[in-house]
Parts: C-alpha cells; sequence; structure tokens
C-alpha cells in the first residue's frame, strides 16, 4: 500500500463483486473495500477517502486493467452526471447482480428459509424507458478537469441539467439524456438556448437567487406531454416570455404549467400550479385502466415495467372475487385498482394526502365501485374500528417507501392475520428485516425480481408470505 500522510493509495486492487448499493468490493489483507465506478475483473489504483472499523471506502485514481466484462457507455456524460451508473456493465450482468442483491439481502438479513428465486424481470427498454425527469437549473455549471486546468477564460456558466454525483450543489449541463423519449432533449436544449439568450437569472442555491430553478418533463407511453417550469419569484413579464416561447415551440404538448417556489427547497407538493396551456394533467393507460397524472402525482417512472410489477402482484395474490384486500401505502392507488377487477373489494392506505385525492379520481375515471381510500398515517389508520367496519382482510398487499414498513405496522399485520401478505419493495434490505419480523407467522413462498432502472443498481422485489 502506497501511502501520502492523509490519503492512503491502493495500487493493483483487483474487484471482485459487486455490493448491495451497487459499489465494487476489491479485499486487501482481508479488509473490504468499496469504490464506486469499477466492475468485477477490473484492476485499478485506489485512493482511501474515508476509513472504518470493518471496511475500507475509496474513489478511483487510475484503472490499470480493464475487466473483460466492460462495455462502452452509451451516454456521453457517463461517470459525471449522478444517475446510471452501471452503463459500463452488460444488461444482463446488470440483471444478474440485482437477482444476486436480492438473494443475498433475503438469506444475510431475512434469515428465513427461501423458495428459489424466479429469474429477474428485465426491462423491454434500456434505454428512453423513464416517463419523467426533473432539471435543475444553475448558476454555476460543473466544470470539467480540462475545463478546470486550461487558461481559459469561461464566460458562461449557467446550466440546465442533472446533479453530478456526490455534489447536489453543483449542476451538469445535459445535452442529450437517454433515458426519456428524445423530445425531453428538444425541450429541454431549446429552453436553455431561448433563456440564455434572452439572458435569465439562473438558481444560485446558496444564496436562493436567480429566477429559473427547474423543469419537469412527464409524458405518456401513448404520446401526452407535461412540462413544468418552476420559478423563484413572480417575475410576471419574463415568465409569460418563456411560458409564450415554450407553447409556440411545441405545441404537441398536452399541459404546460408553472409554479413559483421561494422556499429554501425543491418540494412543491403545498404550493399552487398555474396552467397556461392545455389541461392540468395527462392520461396514462396501464392494462385496461386510465391513470390521471398531474404535476404532483406519484407514477411508477417505467410505465412498461409497472405493468409488469402490477401483473406479479395479481398473480401472488391469486384473488377470490370474494376476497377483501388491503393495499398500504397505496399511493396514486394504481396497484388498488388493478386488484379490484379481481376482488370482492380493495381498501387502500396512504400518508400522503395529494396521493389519496388522485387515486379516487382514478377509481372514478376508470368506473371502480369496489375501491376506498383513506388518507393518514399507515399505524393510525390501520385499526380495529377500520377492521370492524369492512371485516377482516384476506390479502394485505404493502409497497412501502425505502425504509420499510414501521414496526407497529409489522406488529398489526401479525394481529390481523391475513391469509396472504405480497410484499412489494424498492429496498431488499429493509424487506429482508421486515420479512425477519414476520417469520414466525409468515413463510416465504414465492420471489420475484423485477429491473424497473436499468443501468442502475435499483431493483424492484416482490415477495409472497403465506400464513403458517
Amino acid at each position: 500500500m502506497g501511502r501520502n500522510k492523509k490519503l492512503p493509495i491502493i495500487e493493483n486492487l483487483k474487484i471482485i463483486d459487486i455490493a448491495a448499493e451497487g459499489k465494487a468490493i476489491g479485499k486487501i489483507d482481508d479488509i473490504v473495500v468499496f469504490v464506486p465506478q469499477l466492475i468485477p475483473g477490473d484492476v485499478a489504483d485506489i485512493q482511501i477517502r474515508k476509513k472504518r472499523k470493518n471496511y475500507l471506502e475509496g474513489r478511483l485514481l487510475k484503472l490499470k486493467k480493464k475487466s473483460p466484462l466492460r462495455t462502452d457507455p452509451i451516454c456521453s456524460h457517463f461517470g459525471i452526471c449522478g444517475g446510471c451508473k452501471w452503463q459500463h456493465l452488460p444488461y444482463e450482468k446488470q440483471l444478474y447482480y440485482k437477482q444476486k442483491q436480492v438473494s443475498d439481502n433475503l438469506q444475510r438479513i431475512g434469515k428465513v428459509d427461501l423458495p428459489e428465486i424466479r429469474p429477474i424481470a428485465g426491462s423491454e427498454r434500456t434505454q428512453y424507458y423513464r416517463n419523467k425527469l426533473e432539471f435543475t437549473f444553475s448558476e454555476t455549471r460543473w466544470l470539467s478537469d480540462e475545463e478546470v486546468k486550461s487558461d481559459k477564460d469561461i464566460q458562461e456558466r449557467r446550466a440546465l441539467g442533472f446533479h453530478i454525483s456526490g455534489r447536489f450543489d453543483r449542476i451538469l449541463d445535459i445535452e442529450q439524456c437517454k433515458l426519456q423519449n428524445d423530445l425531453s432533449n428538444n425541450i429541454r436544449n431549446s429552453i436553455r438556448n431561448f433563456t440564455l439568450k434572452e439572458d435569465y437569472s439562473y438558481y444560485n442555491q446558496k444564496y436562493n437567487t436567480g429566477l429559473l430553478r427547474n423543469l419537469i418533463i412527464r409524458n405518456t407511453e401513448s404520446g401526452q406531454w407535461m412540462v413544468i417550469l418552476v420559478f423563484r419569484e413572480d417575475e410576471k413579464k419574463q415568465i409569460k416570455k418563456l411560458m409564450k416561447y415554450v407553447s409556440k415551440e411545441f405545441p404537441e404538448l398536452d399541459s404546460l404549467l408553472y409554479i413559483i417556489n421561494s422556499k429554501l427547497n425543491d418540494t412543491f407538493y403545498d404550493l399552487d400550479f398555474v396552467c397556461y396551456q392545455g389541461k392540468d394533467h395527462i392520461i396514462e393507460e396501464l392494462d385496461g385502466l386510465q391513470f390521471k397524472i398531474g404535476p404532483k402525482s406519484f407514477f411508477q417512472t417505467n410505465t412498461l415495467q409497472a405493468a409488469e410489477l402490477y401483473r406479479n402482484v395479481l398473480d401472488f395474490a391469486s384473488p377470490k372475487k370474494t376476497d377483501l384486500i388491503f393495499d398500504l401505502y397505496t399511493g396514486t392507488g394504481t396497484i388498488a385498482l388493478f386488484l379490484a377487477r379481481y376482488c370482492k373489494q380493495v381498501i387502500g392506505i396512504e400518508y400522503v394526502k395529494e396521493a389519496i385525492d388522485d387515486a379516487v379520481v382514478n377509481a372514478d375515471i376508470n368506473n371502480i365501485k369496489n375501491a376506498q381510500f383513506f388518507f393518514g398515517d399507515i399505524n393510525d389508520i390501520l385499526t380495529s374500528a377500520l377492521i370492524k367496519e369492512y371485516s377482516e382482510p384476506d390479502i394485505i398487499v404493502t409497497d412501502p417507501p425505502r425504509a420499510g414498513m414501521h414496526a407497529g405496522v409489522i406488529q398489526k399485520l401479525i394481529k390481523i392475520a391475513p391469509k396472504k401478505i405480497v410484499y412489494i419493495s424498492c429496498n431488499p434490505a429493509t424487506q429482508a428485516r421486515d420479512i425477519h419480523l414476520l417469520k414466525d407467522d409468515y413463510k416465504v413462498k414465492a420471489i420475484q425480481p423485477v429491473d424497473m432502472f436499468p443501468h442502475t443498481h435499483h431493483v424492484e422485489n416482490v415477495v409472497l408470505l403465506d400464513r403458517n
């Protein structure tokens, strides 16, 4: 191990595996070293950035030998942009490591007997698969190493793009993103060019200054488009000028909205939108169902894989026409409405008020009468009073956020004792933790990983739990 006084350097570290969160793993003197941007088979010089009791964290200094697995990234922004960090790994290997992540977590954390895990459901599209992207305007864009080292006077520092990896105060100017239909690139680049030409001020995160803050672009599989611009202050003349330009330049837009956000954070769920042109929503279709998507709506960002995910939930639940289903963390009711067609009744519970409002509208759009939705903390709503009114559920479906289920909710599931629990998770580690807490009462019957986000380490997983 070569060293300087503060930051040790490990030379010729061989990468042997990939960890649960997508970082590469090497070993030196039986100590695990985690490093981003590498894949198994790579040999590299690493600079240690953090020392922990049982492991080290490092950064890539120099790639000495390329892994035979390596493939060329599809995006020119790879390695700097904070997204799509697995582009240098062939897609079939991405699926392998995602399935391994599910298996490792369930065995190591869940500590339960497992059936054979079904092969991961890969994404039909690995490019242009997203239906929503959020971009940030920045007064000071991220400079490349070449720009920093050059003697040239950089005249223009404004940027419209994504946060760079590990630095949420710096924005990488994006020319082409291969995550969303190319119209998204045209819209973003046109807005950037126009606002630079007209000398609009871009946002400064440190001082909360500048007019332009965010650009959000949503689209549907049927070709509907929504554009949302976020301004820091209500500068009516400049706002009108930009909105008029976007409206004229992109007449195909179904929904063009804007919002004023003067807060120190980017959240806008408590703010009102102005519909400048078209409708205040777009409509997505999924297996014969229609879903209204407004500017605040949550909807799975990979539409085709969302349908795949919900079909697996339906398969695992296998509801009968006499079954009552509780859908916890129901969001905008997509899974609840997907299941409602096959059972007696679905009760959806969600702690985000706007999501529940959307769920009620979506039930009405699809003329579904046997789905009811409740707003509030799951732990507060899931009570004996609810069960007394609607009876004990035959099946519970739960799709919690990354942190998993609250311990109180798990205890209530044990007490309610449905015949089946279908547990959907975007974080196999917290899912495994919760399954471990249920192991005395439920056994794992089936496991289905689903890849919602190609070129990332993220994986969705569906587990069927049968009551012992």
